[in-house]
């Protein structure tokens, strides 16, 4: 079965977005891509500009994080420091694979060009910090709530790390498998979390 137009043009756009850039994409490419005539104005039928279909693009992906489990939810019973790191390891991988196509087109993208990118950006990344922090301090209460942050900022920025540079720049990393290096991120951040005072 054949998506909808405005469905064809969104995923294609965004495809286009993030291997291109905004800037670098133009109307015409946007229109063959999702299978319209170039140049016949086709996508100004569903959309009032490139801008509106970013925007488009940018609520699709934010449907499908607000659709995501409560990550508490996902440690229900575990109770073991280094089991729930790593389960939340995972997710935050899994997070970032989804939300890939945002990330390359706000990587792509000058900030500032688009106030609703920098946004998307922002929250995602913010989100996810706010969550792992939040984790950080269940499991820590007496350390300082600056130090959850800046453990959070190094975990999410680890796991995002990752994904960009082979994702973003086509690099191996490495060749590290997820689960070697989650193994590693997990030792690095459970480490951290039991060293401080309480």
């Amino acid at each position: 079965m054949t998506a909808p137009t405005r469905e064809r043009i969104v995923t294609e756009a965004m495809r286009l977005f993030s291997t291109k850039g905004f800037e670098a994409t133009s109307v015409s490419q946007i229109e063959a891509a999702a299978g319209l005539s170039p140049g016949s104005g086709a996508l100004y039928r569903h959309f009032a500009s490139k801008e509106a279909l970013l925007s488009a693009g940018i609520d699709r992906q934010l449907d499908r994080r607000a659709a995501m489990h409560d990550i508490r939810a996902l440690f229900a019973g575990l109770g073991d420091l280094r089991s729930e790191l790593t389960v939340l390891g995972r997710y935050l991988l899994t997070v970032i694979d989804q939300e890939l196509q945002v990330l390359q087109i706000a990587a792509r993208t000058p900030a500032g060009l688009s106030p609703r990118l920098d946004a998307a950006y922002a929250a995602l990344v913010d989100g996810l910090t706010a969550e792992l922090s939040d984790w950080i301090t269940a499991w820590g209460p007496s350390l300082a709530k600056r130090h959850c942050a800046v453990l959070a900022t190094l975990g999410v920025n680890g796991i995002l790390g990752a994904r960009i540079a082979t994702s973003l720049f086509r690099e191996s990393a490495a060749g590290i498998p997820d689960d070697e290096y989650l193994a590693e991120w997990t030792a690095v951040l459970a480490a951290r979390i039991e060293s401080r005072p309480q």
